[in-house]
This record gives C-alpha cells, sequence and structure tokens, in this order.
C-alpha cells in the first residue's frame, strides 16, 4: 500500500478543494490485513466519505464549522479544512470486505488481506 498526496492548489478548482488537508494517518498491519488511524478532527459521519476506485483508497471528509443561530458570519478567519488522503491498495488486500468506523475524530479503516495471502496453519497427520 503506498500513500499519495492529493495536491491542494490547482488551477481552476473550486476554493473548498484548494483548502483540502492531509489527516495524519499510522497504519498497522497484521496476519490478517492492515489497520488505518486518521486523524480527522471535527468531520461527522455525514460528512465523511471513503471510495474505491480501481486500486486507490480516497478518503475525505469536511470540518462543520458551529455558527450561532440567527447569524452569518460577515468576516472570517478560520479556515475550516477539508481532509483529503489517498491511498494505493496492494493486490493483497480484500477490497470488498473494508470496514470503517469513526470515533473522537479518529477513523479506523480496516483492510483484510484476501484469503489466499493470510497465513494458514497446515494440519500434519500421522500415517
Amino acid at each position: 500500500m503506498s500513500d499519495h498526496k492529493q495536491a491542494t492548489s490547482r488551477a481552476g478548482a473550486d476554493p473548498e478543494q484548494q483548502r483540502a488537508v492531509s489527516p495524519a494517518v499510522d497504519v498497522f498491519e497484521d496476519a490478517a490485513g492492515i489497520t488505518l488511524l486518521a486523524d480527522m478532527p471535527g468531520v461527522p459521519r455525514e460528512q465523511l466519505e471513503l471510495n474505491i476506485e480501481g486500486d486507490a483508497l480516497l478518503i475525505e471528509g469536511g470540518v462543520q464549522q458551529p455558527t450561532p443561530e440567527g447569524l452569518e458570519a460577515v468576516y472570517a478567519e478560520v479556515r475550516v479544512p477539508r481532509y483529503r488522503r489517498s491511498f494505493t491498495l496492494s493486490r493483497e488486500l480484500d477490497a470488498t470486505r473494508i470496514d470503517a468506523s469513526l470515533k473522537d475524530g479518529v477513523l479506523t479503516v480496516r483492510i483484510p488481506k484476501q484469503a489466499h495471502a493470510q497465513p494458514r496453519r497446515i494440519a500434519v497427520k500421522a500415517a
């Protein structure tokens, strides 16, 4: 699996896409697959998207800026980030069985290995 950081400024891109931020991600591997832990503070589950395109996993999420009811910002210095990160998945991983959860601003993504790529114990019989 390799990491592809998205370019944060492109000519003609809308302003929201220009403010894309790469979330910090920890990657752990065990015999059965990999686990990604991505820090995405302020991103509600409704604003989080995980997509598989070919062999790429794309993680995107937008932070919701709380605005007091009945008020509208006329000037704001706070920039609300949009998180975006892309990973190329190994063929050993089973993209059809990805499991994801979001808790306390941390996105946990579990990607199991294909059955043929997982180690297995072979029983030896007495002859």
